[in-house]
């Protein structure tokens, strides 16, 4: 008998009801299509071919997981169901009163509902948090991964890059694994998949370990030429290496394999720039280069708004730390005007010349460049006149010495936790900056400081890792580690360098005058050594004899002694004592107290002089009693590690 229409859509109903059940027990799609290579007890790991579209992450699930969560639910629903349908009659009675009585329900439901979506936005906001560091993860090198690995290993390209690519956070650091699941038929490359992986993973010095053995074959990536955990300045092996290193490439730190790090100031980058976050180790790098430019007798000029970056180099000689706005304005200066007079003497001196009678080797070693350059800006709106250019000289003077460099031998040490081009003042002056060092970077960090170099090396937590870009190429770097006791002690030891005898600068007919001027900076390298100790009476003696190197940028030149001892001993009698607002005046901590510095205590004044090196030398003697010049007392109170009331630093 023909079967009728009726009977072939019962019998169709009946057959799709079967294998409905039959896939809901078995854990498949309930579409009937099978999308990865998952089985009832064994997770998928990629997609199949052919297969077209979004793959949903349940299809990779085993099938018994699947059915467990369909039989919850399932179970859920009838008990559900069972008791609503148990007692229609009082089912029916709460419906009516919740609906007569639905304002005062709306009112009681009104707290938990603002409870609950106070909840849901805090949970969201802390996933987000939790989970950034995964997200930015998956888009930075998974995702990207993936794409390029699909094809050589063969999969679709809707396989969920998670279930084959197992690539932990920290996968840069030293003793992380990453793990590669490959596909059964091994129809692929291995070189083509390794240098895939390298390169998108911006890996050096990897091996790889290949397991095609067994149902899951996989390979293992490791690292093996790594930088040393640590790289100590007290590990003799580490001194030995500081101790011959050129004086003009001081050591940044050891590499992998063992390689040395370090730039060449001469012959690759003048300047450098360190980036990093908040506990980057951003001080630990520039107390290591700048003690190791110290001990080979450089000139260093530490302009730190902060105040207390580097307390290992204040008072060392050789050292002018500028703490106040004020002294940093001042400094920037007249730093601008030594360059320009480096300029003038090259040119006089023609090529070939000795390096010595431009100038001692220059280091300016600037803080935290996003706060001081905005500093410098609101101190020249407060004491700019008219007629002034609104542009702060100080930042002109930076970017002069930032494209004279290498002919001058004056390096900038710039810090910057954003080394924006806003903040260093334009793309080109950023550009000066041929050698970058960044630790601890964010991806955007890379992006903008070194974008030739793609992709981006992953950013470590070890403690002292860095990556030091130079010349297009990444080195990852170890930093060499001075404690603040050995970077004193070893730019201590190299003072004497700082009181070599530079070759004179020969006369030339030209009207440029070659011989370093009082104003400038020469006065810090000058062939006649400033002396600390007076060797004839104390009352003749010049203010200037005990700080050459805060007068080293001071723009006003003393006053010559037309007089001799004889008008000296005038200049400081009761009765010819100069005005109260002289800087030259030279006066006793009793009455600097008094006139010039009311918010320090005598006793203050008198503890630092016997504890403070930085603390200025008397500049003269009224009997038994010492006296000091009112502009060096001045200059030491705004610079003290401990701000000072009155302090021209601004808010």
């Amino acid at each position: 008998m023909a079967q009728t229409k009726f009977d072939k859509q019962v019998e169709e109903n009946a057959e799709s009801l079967v294998f409905g059940i039959g896939r809901v027990l078995a854990g498949r799609d309930l579409d009937g299509v099978k999308r990865t290579d998952a089985t009832f007890w064994r997770s998928g790991t990629r997609v199949l071919p052919k297969v077209e579209g979004r793959v949903r992450r349940r299809s990779y699930k085993p099938g018994w997981q699947r059915l467990s969560f369909r039989l919850a639910l399932g179970a859920g629903v009838w008990e559900t169901g069972y008791l609503a349908t148990q007692d229609l009659e009082a089912t029916r009675r709460g419906v009516q009163e919740l609906w007569d009585n639905r304002d005062q329900a709306l009112a009681a439901l009104e707290p938990g509902g603002i409870g609950a979506a106070s909840v849901l936005t805090v949970g969201t906001a802390a996933y987000m948090v939790l989970t950034r560091e995964r997200r930015e993860l998956m888009r930075e090198w998974v995702g990207p991964l993936h794409d390029a690995l699909h094809q050589p290993l063969g999969l679709a390209e809707q396989t969920d890059p998670r279930r084959y690519l197992h690539i932990p956070k920290n996968f840069s650091d030293d003793d992380a694994e990453i793990r590669i699941d490959l596909p059964t038929r091994l129809g692929f490359s291995r070189e083509v998949v390794a240098d895939l992986i390298t390169q998108k993973l911006a890996l050096e010095g990897v091996t790889f370990s290949w397991h095609p053995e067994g149902r899951k074959p996989y390979v293992l990536v490791k690292k093996t030429r790594k930088p040393p955990a640590k790289a100590l300045f007290k590990d003799p092996k580490m001194r030995e290496l500081v101790t011959k290193a050129k004086e003009s490439a001081p050591i940044i730190g050891i590499g992998a394999g063992g390689r040395i790090v370090s730039v060449d100031l001469d012959a690759e980058s003048p300047h450098i720039l360190v980036n990093a976050s908040t506990g980057g180790g951003k001080s630990v790098t520039l107390r290591c280069i700048a003690c190791q430019m110290l001990h080979h007798g450089s000139l260093v000029y530490v302009l730190d708004t902060k105040r207390i970056s580097h307390p290992w180099a204040s008072g060392l000689p050789g050292v002018t730390y500028c703490r106040d706005i004020a002294d940093i304005h001042d400094a920037l200066v007249a730093l601008g005007m030594e360059g320009r007079r480096r300029v003038r003497v090259a040119d006089e001196l023609g090529i070939g010349a000795d390096p010595d009678a431009i100038g001692p080797r220059l280091l300016i070693l600037l803080e935290e460049v996003n706060a001081t350059m905005k500093q410098l800006a609101r101190y020249w709106e407060k004491i700019r006149e008219s007629g002034d250019p609104k542009v702060s000289p100080a930042v002109d003077a930076l970017n002069e010495i930032l494209y004279m460099g290498r002919q001058v031998r004056m390096h900038v040490l710039l810090v910057a936790q954003s080394a924006t081009a806003r903040a260093l003042g334009g793309p080109e002056v950023r550009e000066q900056f041929a050698t970058r060092i960044l630790t601890r970077y964010s991806v955007n960090a890379w992006r903008m400081l070194a974008p030739e170099i793609h992709p981006a090396p992953k950013s470590t937590k070890h403690h002292g890792r860095a990556q030091v870009v130079s010349g297009g190429t990444a080195r990852e770097t170890q930093v060499l580690f001075f404690t603040e006791t050995e970077a004193r002690d070893w730019a201590s030891t190299g003072s004497a360098a700082t009181e070599k005898k530079h070759a004179p600068v020969p006369a030339q007919p030209s009207p440029v005058q070659l011989q370093p001027p009082a104003d400038s900076l020469a006065d810090a390298w000058s062939n006649s050594a400033p002396a600390t100790t007076p060797t004839a009476d104390p009352a003749t003696a010049s203010p200037y004899d005990g700080d050459f190197l805060a007068d080293a940028w001071n723009l006003t030149p003393p006053a010559a002694n037309p007089g001799g001892a004889a008008s000296t001993t005038t200049a400081t009698s009761p009765a010819n004592t100069a005005p109260a607002d002289n800087d030259d005046q030279a006066v006793g901590l009793r009455e600097a107290h008094q006139h010039h510095l009311p918010d320090i205590t005598i006793a203050a004044l008198r503890y630092a002089r016997a504890n403070d090196q930085t603390f200025p030398a008397s500049a003269d003697k009224r009997g038994a009693e010492l006296l000091y010049r009112v502009g060096d007392l001045k200059k030491w109170a705004r610079n003290r590690p401990r701000a000072a009331t009155g302090t021209t630093d601004l808010d």
